[in-house]
């Protein structure tokens, strides 16, 4: 690596100088040689804080934690696929990804575990490259017009928007999705550090209200042609009462697991349990949100099971239950604790979280047509961050005030 670094210190004043021939794309240059190396201005003494833990590393480690969902995104959706091939007593799958499936000697069975995440991975990759490069693209496109570097939170939010989303979602519209979150919810705002909303989230809303047909319903969520299969959520969301509980053909553990219908990496709370904790190990994620939240989800759930209804299922389902379905726990590990666009102070982090949890059932229950509620209830939070962190503050202020007789 020691030619390589020589190599770009010696090019660097082409691209930092204000009068190099390569100044125009210096945020470019920038960004590779801070990825393969580490940044030559370093603090050295006081008054600055020296610490190991910078952007890039933060981004890196939410990666990591994001490993285990990556990895159920993949296998869930060859699962998926392999038996919807069983329940439609196919013998094989048209297109390209069977075919060399095939070719690598592979088989697409319930039992395969490596079929299953190898097919998973030919329906995922290409959605998670598109976000990337657009992304990227856009980054780079931003930071060349303001004339500053390009930071590595995009890699985050072109991970996010991926696991969010059904296999089957056409790659323009990834294109656009990613496009929408990173321009309209982080760019316009000043880039990363100052986006109000969640730029996944952002980006996943616009696809949701822009095209419904490709990101709902029963036939978007197998990777084959023709089959059908509902959500826990949405099984439930539109049976009687009479049925309830029964509609959902699935058991509360698979539904841990993660191995039923949903979007590619939202399905399993236990890879989302994962992440947590390395995320609470390491000091990324906040768990005051993540507890918060889970009250929240946890009290307003057993409020609307008790009282019950005689004309909405929804409010059969358990608290059990709503914790293991739909995007709650991807939701409460990856999204809620956003850094940037979540609360700030620790006392607001509880009534952010409680405020997320409380909205995610609210809106799961009283509203059958959107049976998940996680997304909306979290860009909810993110508007009203900034008013509960003002709350908190001045109470501070005045705190201090009194304490020292101002």
């Amino acid at each position: 690596m020691k030619p390589l670094k020589k190599l770009l210190d010696k090019v660097r004043p082409h691209f930092e100088e204000e009068d190099g021939r390569f100044r125009l794309i210096y945020p470019l240059f920038e960004a590779a040689d801070t990825f393969l190396f580490s940044p030559g201005d370093n603090t050295r003494r006081a008054p600055h804080v020296r610490d190991a833990m910078d952007l890039k590393r933060m981004m890196i480690l939410v990666v990591i934690a994001l490993t285990p969902c990556m990895f159920m995104a993949m296998y869930n959706t060859g699962l998926q696929a392999s038996r919807g091939m069983e329940a439609m007593a196919l013998t094989d799958l048209p297109g390209w990804r069977y075919d060399l499936l095939s070719m690598l000697g592979l088989s697409l069975t319930p039992s395969g575990l490596i079929g299953n995440v190898v097919y998973g991975a030919l329906w995922f990759l290409p959605i998670y490259i598109v976000t990337v490069a657009v992304g990227g693209a856009w980054e780079a496109l931003f930071s060349t017009v303001r004339k500053h570097e390009i930071n590595e939170g995009f890699l985050v939010t072109s991970l996010l928007l991926p696991l969010t989303l059904p296999p089957t979602i056409p790659l323009w519209q990834v294109a656009l999705g990613v496009s929408f979150g990173v321009v309209v919810g982080k760019e316009i705002f000043g880039g990363t550090g100052r986006n109000v909303l969640n730029p996944a989230l952002t980006g996943r809303v616009f696809l949701y209200f822009a095209y419904p047909a490709q990101i709902t319903g029963d036939s978007v969520w197998t990777a084959i042609d023709g089959f059908s299969g509902a959500t826990p959520l949405g099984a439930l969301a539109v049976t009687d009462v009479a049925t309830g509980m029964e509609a959902i053909d699935v058991t509360w553990m698979e539904a841990f697991l993660g191995t039923i219908q949903g979007s590619m990496g939202e399905t399993s709370t236990l890879a989302c349990l994962l992440g947590a904790l390395f995320l609470i190990v390491t000091g990324i994620g906040s768990w005051r949100i993540m507890v918060a939240m889970l009250i929240g989800g946890l009290v307003t759930s057993t409020f609307f099971y008790l009282i019950g209804s005689e004309t909405n299922a929804m409010f059969q389902m358990s608290p059990a239950w709503h914790m293991v379905t739909g995007g709650f726990a991807f939701g409460l590990v990856f999204m809620a604790t956003d850094p940037v666009s979540a609360a700030m102070t620790d006392q607001g982090r509880w009534i952010y979280g409680i405020l997320i949890g409380v909205m995610t059932i609210l809106i799961r229950v009283i509203n059958p047509a959107y049976p998940e509620g996680v997304m909306l209830a979290i860009l909810f939070g993110n508007v009203f961050a900034p008013a509960i962190d003002y709350v908190f503050i001045q109470k501070n202020i005045k705190r201090r005030m009194q304490r020292y007789g101002a």
